[in-house]
């Protein structure tokens, strides 16, 4: 009953910008939450995650320095600001919700999930 909504999808170039969204819409998540990816033929793949107070986060090596995950509680609303795009990070970007105030990579931790949006990155 409770659906994540993402976006801010789209097309980028190579070095461009993004700044994703994801919201519940008629919900509150005091709740860790998380970034996940999936491109084509690939396995799903942890990107960031943050703690329901937004003080602990967690990032996949590959997007380090370049992506920055954060919330804004009284909005009830995750972000990820991606910096720096490659075209290895297209992919449909997925978020999810888990029922704990920390959770870790495994996406068997998250309970509530987004259908994803899709972001394409160009050279």
């Amino acid at each position: 009953q409770v659906g994540l909504v993402e976006s801010g999808g789209g097309l980028v170039q190579d070095g461009g910008s993004l700044r994703l969204s994801c919201t519940a819409p008629g919900h509150t998540l005091p709740y860790a939450m998380a970034w996940f990816r999936q491109a084509p033929e690939r396995e799903r793949e942890f990107v960031a995650s943050i703690d329901s107070s937004g003080s602990v986060k967690d990032y996949v090596d590959s997007v380090k320095g370049r992506f920055t995950i954060s919330r804004n509680n009284a909005e009830t609303t995750l972000y990820l600001q991606m910096n720096m795009l490659k075209p290895e990070d297209a992919a449909v970007y997925t978020c999810g919700a888990a029922k704990t105030r920390w959770a870790d990579r495994r996406w068997t931790e998250y309970v509530y999930w987004g259908h994803g949006t899709q972001v394409t990155v160009y050279s």
